[in-house]
């Protein structure tokens, strides 16, 4: 199963990105398929807290445009959303602090439910273990 990451998830929604069209048709065609595809809840709340940022986006997204972007994405009948469970904490590394923190949750979420793939813009999971990560936007 296939994972996606807040970035593409914001790529996607906001017409605004450079990498927007790729970005939308790419999650379409999870969306849209006939295999299973994922979004952790982290990302789903991160994906709102930044297209709705007005530091981020002149203009910011509408919060109940936001929502019906997410609604939109539920709507996909293959999605399943992961979410922390009793067994979930991310795992202990000397390298992980700050920001990383995010990204190690992110790592644990897709390793305990057997993510095989995190789609995703940024270099951050590298060196997190347990998640292969794969920008979809370049070759």
């Amino acid at each position: 199963m296939i994972a996606v990451d807040t970035n593409i998830l914001v790529y996607a929604h906001r017409s605004d990105s450079p990498w927007h069209a790729l970005a939308g048709a790419r999650v379409r065609e999870l969306a849209e398929g006939v295999d299973d595809w994922a979004i952790p809840w982290p990302c789903i709340h991160e994906f709102l807290a930044i297209v709705t940022h007005p530091r981020i986006y002149a203009p910011p997204t509408r919060l109940d445009a936001a929502l019906d972007q997410v609604a939109a994405w539920m709507e996909s009948p293959t999605l399943v959303l992961l979410s922390e469970s009793a067994a979930h904490w991310p795992a202990r590394s000397g390298r992980i602090a700050g920001p990383r923190v995010h990204d190690a949750r992110i790592a644990a979420l897709c390793q305990q439910h057997g993510i095989r793939e995190l789609w995703s813009a940024e270099r951050d999971f590298s060196g997190l273990s347990g998640v292969t990560t794969r920008n979809p936007l370049t070759g």
